[in-house]
């Protein structure tokens, strides 16, 4: 938002804007929607969206994707391979009920995710394999025998 600014004849910049001190109501929105919210706001919701940390390594055999998922079971899990796409999502449902004299208390809570990555044609897509150990989704992506990277060689003059 622009100022009125006018300069007098002797110089000086003089501010003709009266109502500096009172906020407009285009700055009272900034101010709000630009402000983050207090944790107790935020830390008692289930968004049910969050989107897992990848790493994903490449050596000379093989790509390794590597996925943060801690808290869920193999079983949680799937993968699938369409059309040169590696797809991992899961999707879990949680129900807890709890019954007193006086009141029940229910829970729901959802969470899911989908990640899906573009696969080089140089994976072989009939070994690829994963494991799940302590919160670590691992997919191994073997490279063809013609793609993997072959070891330095001199080549003789004659």
């Amino acid at each position: 938002m622009s100022n009125l600014v006018s300069v007098p004849k002797n110089g000086s910049l003089a501010n003709n804007n009266s109502n500096q001190n009172f906020p407009t109501l285009s700055n009272w929105f900034d101010d709000l929607f630009n402000r983050d919210l207090p944790s107790v706001f935020t830390s008692s919701f289930n968004t049910g969206f969050t989107l897992p940390k990848v790493n994903i390594k490449e050596t000379a055999d093989s790509f390794m994707v590597e996925m943060a998922v801690p808290g869920l079971k193999k079983s949680d899990f799937h993968i699938d391979i369409d059309n040169q796409v590696l797809s991992i999502s899961t999707e879990t449902k949680v129900e807890n009920e709890q019954k007193e004299e006086n009141y029940t208390r229910r829970e729901f809570g959802y969470s899911s995710f989908k990640r899906s990555f573009t696969m080089p044609e140089s994976v072989d897509d009939e070994k690829i394999n994963a494991t799940y150990n302590e919160g670590i989704l691992n997919i191994l992506l073997p490279k063809k025998e013609e793609a993997k990277q072959k070891p330095p060689r001199s080549i003789e003059i004659q």
